[in-house]
């Protein structure tokens, strides 16, 4: 019986120590701690370990080559992690390679990434340190996502808020469902167009005249005519040269106000092709078409009236001589064309 109870114990004592030599061996094989493999070391520094752990995995461009071995703080700002990596990437592994830390998948357990850098050169000897690239951590992605979403709610109530008072006006669907609003429009972009070629006839004649009356300040500078003798004095024709001068910046200013109203009226229809705006609203006032009818009215008017005080010039004491003798020139100019025909 004695004998038969020490072989019991021998037995159970056998098959503990079984039982513990297997748990480990699955243990380690589970960490895939390359226990039936040979492998080397290879380190990294962090500043942040994003939660990695002792037993987390070891990818060189997305293949499994070994598992995390160590965890140290060396200091408050530098944690030194070791590599168990298998001994066949050796011939892979650089020493300026690149190792950032990731998940598996999006919410998966920490990993390593050894990512082949641009040196490869030199290969990674065993208990190197590797270059390291601080990756976006998923509290970081979360936080942003976070931002992003009080962002996209808040447009969207700024959305609703506006649709709802764009759905309550009245007068911006009574705008809409004007029929006659495209008619009034063609009508007002038309006397833009009126406008602005009567603007052009006036600045044309303004720069005849400027040019008409240059010439005559001219001839009277170089002594030509009564007027040319009795305006001789440097005082009084300096005088003379600044009127021409200011007249014709006038006609300048006349030339640059039209083109201004060029744009303006290219600028009006492309609004109204597109239809953007609120200047249909603003354009449909009858009332604003009369104003600026009296006012291209009271512009005709005034050039008239220039014109008018220009022919009256003609006729002036100081002028009637020289324009006397410019209509004497040209009708000799005519007598001897008529000559030169008939000779012919």
């Amino acid at each position: 019986m004695a004998k038969r109870a020490i072989d019991n114990v021998k037995l159970g004592i056998f098959v503990l120590i079984g039982l513990v030599l297997l748990i480990v061996a699955l243990y380690l094989i589970g960490k895939d701690s390359n226990f039936f493999s040979k492998n080397y070391v290879l380190k990294v520094q962090f500043g942040n370990a994003n939660g990695l752990m002792i037993g987390n995995n070891v990818r060189y461009s997305g293949i499994q080559v070994g598992t995390v071995n160590k965890i140290t703080l060396l200091n408050d700002t530098t944690i030194e992690i070791k590599m168990l990596v298998d001994e066949k990437m050796k011939n892979y592994i650089h020493k300026k390679d690149v190792v950032s830390i990731g998940t598996d998948g999006l919410v998966g357990n920490k990993l390593l990434n050894i990512i082949p850098g641009q040196d490869r050169t030199i290969l990674a000897q065993p208990e190197d340190i590797l270059l390291t690239k601080q990756g976006v951590s998923t509290d970081e992605m979360l936080e942003v996502l976070n931002k992003t979403n009080k962002n996209i709610a808040t447009i969207s109530e700024e959305l609703k808020s506006t649709v709802q008072r764009l759905n309550n006006s009245t007068a911006f669907w009574k705008i809409l469902n004007e029929k006659t609003l495209p008619d009034n429009l063609k009508a007002t972009l038309v006397n833009f167009r009126n406008a602005s070629k009567k603007t052009d006839d006036m600045v044309a004649n303004a720069n005849a005249l400027v040019g008409e009356l240059k010439t005559v300040v001219q001839d009277v500078k170089n002594g030509k005519g009564s007027l040319g003798g009795i305006l001789k004095d440097t005082a009084m024709l300096v005088g003379l040269n600044q009127t021409v001068d200011k007249l014709k910046l006038v006609g300048d200013n006349a030339n640059n106000l039209a083109t201004e109203l060029n744009s303006l009226t290219q600028n009006v229809k492309q609004e109204i092709d597109n239809g953007k705006g609120f200047l249909n609203m603003i354009l449909k006032d009858s009332a604003l078409v009369q104003k600026l009818n009296k006012t291209l009215i009271n512009i005709e008017s005034g050039t008239d009236n220039f014109n008018q005080d220009m022919e009256a010039l003609k006729h002036n004491f100081f002028f009637k001589g020289y324009f006397k003798k410019l209509e004497k020139e040209k009708k000799k100019a005519e007598e001897a064309k008529a000559k030169k025909a008939a000779s012919l």
